[in-house]
């Protein structure tokens, strides 16, 4: 017997909560990621150092292959949600499909790299975006938050 989608959402909405406190898990797990993040990069003092994935090279060099007009030190949403960006975006991203662990989960996004994670400086993205900004910003000389330690 096939569950109607009446009975699949039933089962979804009793196994994972309502779509407010999905919302609401996505935002706390969002949070934390950017705060661990944040903690990382103030507190070290050659973040050319850090590695984010086992594929930092190969991102870096398809990043800045296919965004070459992308400055990572000062995001625009142009270049994020456009629908061109958003097709160029797309392409990328199935790239690392397979090589990237949570390549498509939600995280956040800082606009500016000297900037924090406030609402009004960051905006939605996917993990493999993210690192592909964050391992750029890291590589490049580009502003940084203040180191805290």
């Amino acid at each position: 017997m096939v569950a109607s989608r009446v009975e699949i959402a039933d089962v979804i909405k009793n196994e994972l909560g309502s779509e407010q406190e999905l919302e609401e898990r996505w935002a706390v797990a969002a949070f934390k990621y950017a705060e661990t993040h944040y903690k990382l990069i103030t507190s070290m003092s050659d973040l050319s150092k850090i590695s984010l994935t086992k594929h930092d090279d190969e991102l870096y060099n398809d990043f800045k292959t296919t965004f070459p007009h992308i400055n990572v030190a000062s995001l625009n949403d142009e270049d994020f949600k456009s629908p061109v960006a958003k097709e160029t975006w797309r392409k990328f991203l199935m790239r690392y499909k397979e090589k990237v662990k949570d390549f498509d989960f939600g995280t956040l996004l800082r606009y500016k790299s000297d900037g924090a994670y406030e609402p009004d400086e960051t905006f939605f993205a996917v993990r493999a975006q993210f690192y592909a900004v964050e391992v750029a910003r890291n590589r490049e000389d580009v502003p940084r938050p203040p180191r805290t330690s």
